[in-house]
């Protein structure tokens, strides 16, 4: 494989801060309108009286739509010979991406009216291929936006946005619709009108099409055409389809042995079912991890018709987005079950509500603390702003959720993780390649204490897997598209199309629960931080092998 085309800006190029700004905005709204989800979820599932199953659909609508919608952008251009966001730029890209969301909005309006939850799945596919579109454009756009030494700073710096959405989303939203920041109760939920189900998803659309006028009238925002002519990848196209043809294949057992009814069935028979449907989840897992060994290992014979997937980077990144968001969802989607169980509080779900909104809050901790580096400031002051803001973060989500009507008192001590992660940070040296790998083995570690132990130490541990998992996004994402010149964006759609992790991971680990239960099953995670750490490992050597050095590209410059 001829060495390629080192894709890192020249170091010193100064940040733009105005595209900047702007962008991240965009990156808000992900996280805002995704709190939406947290009360449509269960208004659906009491609303349409739909089973545990039934509303897992909505968040397998959501992720699929990830996985189809980069698939479809890939393929026009292996087909049209052309990279669709190169053509349209990372600006237009990111609109038109909006502006699809939009759509989507408008198309659950039409359904929640309709009262038709098929439609409003449709509806919720539509926001997620826009998702799509929008995310394939802004990662590497925020990477080209500046100084490679802060370019995995501004992914963090979008990212904690994103997770500052998310946080006050719920207290938005809950005010919108219930008039109360309190927390949301059954019994509000299905006192819900569609009323005003609807005028949320209203504001929503207008909401995305605010969004897309902010950034197409935005002077600040240049283009971001990429004017290099992206050579085909039939090849790895031919392969992306089989592996969708036998992902569905997959899929097809698991959804039809739900129809079973297993209303009277012995322990044994309840077993046996768990057992088949998990045979055929971890055959969706193979399908996905083997298809892309297998394509890496041929385009290393011959690299024409690969594209993008000719990179080892490249692919071992694509396992490493799938399995990232795989755990990151799986963790957080546990949670309410392990709480329930005696030995960690037999929390109900009301009570429960506290810990998960400080593992999705623990997201905003670490990125907050990553997004120090985009901005120029002396060594002295970021060590200490370093130090501060984590601890800030973690105070306002404690006010977050004490708004939200929750008692706080048991979270407390959680602040002693916070504490550790400030110091796997420093460890970490903000280099990218290093920070993945002592991360990763914080969350093995975290992991392993969680399974030895029981009670509030286990739950902190489990917890403090969104600390570590809160900088792995941009850390994996800028190792994977290193060295990709021409193929970036392509690269950039294929790591996309892998948060497809989520809706595959998570439920693998729920049936493992079912086999071996709950508090046992996060030997996944466990797993999942493992490779993590060997992807972290092993891209540091394989760039190098290219001629490129990138902890000292992205690291240089006082950092």
């Amino acid at each position: 494989m001829p060495t390629p085309t080192i894709a890192i800006p020249q170091s010193g190029k100064p940040t733009n801060y105005g595209a900047l700004g702007t962008l991240v905005t965009v990156f808000f709204f992900w996280g805002f309108i995704a709190a939406g989800n947290s009360v449509f979820i269960p208004f659906c599932k009491n609303y349409f009286h739909l089973d545990q199953f039934q509303s897992q659909l909505i968040d397998f609508a959501f992720y699929t739509a990830y996985y189809v919608g980069a698939l479809v952008l890939f393929a026009y251009g292996a087909f049209g010979g052309k990279d669709l966001v190169g053509k349209w730029g990372f600006k237009k890209s990111i609109v038109y991406g909006l502006l699809f969301s939009a759509f989507g909005a408008a198309a659950m309006i039409f359904a929640v009216n309709g009262n038709s939850f098929a439609g409003m799945l449709i509806g919720l596919f539509i926001v997620a291929l826009g998702f799509s579109l929008q995310q394939t454009a802004a990662q590497p756009f925020a990477i080209s936006l500046g100084d490679p030494a802060t370019g995995t700073g501004r992914v963090t710096l979008g990212g904690a946005v994103n997770s500052f959405g998310t946080s006050i989303g719920p207290l938005v939203v809950a005010l919108a619709l219930f008039g109360t920041t309190a927390a949301i109760t059954d019994e509000k939920i299905a006192a819900l009108s569609l009323s005003k189900v609807i005028t949320l998803y209203i504001f929503v659309g207008a909401l995305f099409i605010g969004a897309a006028a902010l950034f197409h009238f935005s002077k600040k925002v240049p283009a971001g055409i990429l004017m290099e002519k992206t050579e085909k990848a039939n090849k790895s196209l031919y392969t992306l389809l089989i592996m969708t043809g036998l992902l569905i294949i997959m899929f097809i057992p698991v959804f039809n042995s739900y129809k079973t009814d297993l209303t009277n069935a012995s322990d044994s028979e309840r077993h046996a079912m768990e057992a088949y449907r998990l045979k055929w989840l971890i055959g969706a897992l193979a399908v996905v991890v083997i298809g892309l060994l297998v394509a890496n290992i041929s385009a290393k014979k011959k690299a024409d018709g690969w594209g993008a997937m000719q990179y080892p980077q490249l692919v071992l990144g694509m396992i490493g987005i799938f399995v990232y968001v795989g755990v990151e969802v799986a963790i957080g989607s546990n949670l309410g079950e392990l709480l329930r169980q005696k030995e960690f509080g037999s929390y109900s779900a009301s009570e429960a509500t506290p810990f998960i909104m400080m593992y999705w809050g623990s997201l905003m901790i670490g990125r907050w603390t990553g997004a120090i580096s985009v901005f120029k400031l002396p060594e002295k002051t970021k060590v200490i702003l370093q130090i501060i803001i984590p601890l800030i973060a973690f105070g306002l989500l404690i006010a977050i959720i004490y708004f939200s009507g929750y008692k706080v008192e048991a979270l407390y001590y959680y602040i002693v993780c916070v504490v550790i992660q400030i110091g796997a940070f420093f460890l970490s040296k903000n280099k990218p390649a290093r920070t993945l790998f002592v991360y990763s083995l914080m969350g093995v570690l975290a992991m392993i204490v969680g399974l030895l132990t029981k009670g509030n130490i286990s739950i902190y541990a489990f917890l403090s897997g969104g600390l570590v998992c809160s900088i792995m996004w941009p850390c994996i994402f800028s190792l994977s598209v290193a060295g990709l010149g021409k193929y970036t964006s392509q690269g950039s759609a294929f790591l996309i199309m892998m948060i497809l992790g989520g809706g595959i991971i998570p439920p693998i680990q729920g049936k493992i629960a079912d086999l071996i239960g709950i508090h046992q099953s996060y030997f996944i995670a466990a797993v999942c931080f493992a490779y993590l750490a060997f992807f972290a490992f092993a891209v540091k050597g394989i760039l190098r092998k290219q001629g490129i050095d990138y902890d000292a590209e992205v690291s240089g410059g006082g950092h």
